[in-house]
């Protein structure tokens, strides 16, 4: 479980850096959404994997 957690945890991060480098390169509002719900959606992925490994089904 814990190897599920970091990859989850590693994606959450790469999509906050991608968000800095499209706001640094003035990126277009789409591809900053993108990037916020892509970090959102893994949020939500990191919670669930949590939940799941607590119950002992991971």
């Amino acid at each position: 479980m814990k190897e599920a957690i970091f990859i989850i945890a590693l994606g959450i991060v790469l999509w906050i850096v991608a968000f800095v480098f499209a706001i640094v390169m003035n990126g277009d509002s789409n591809l900053l959404w993108i990037c916020v719900i892509g970090a959102a959606l893994g949020a939500v992925g990191l919670r669930y994997t949590i939940k799941r490994g607590r119950k002992g089904e991971l």
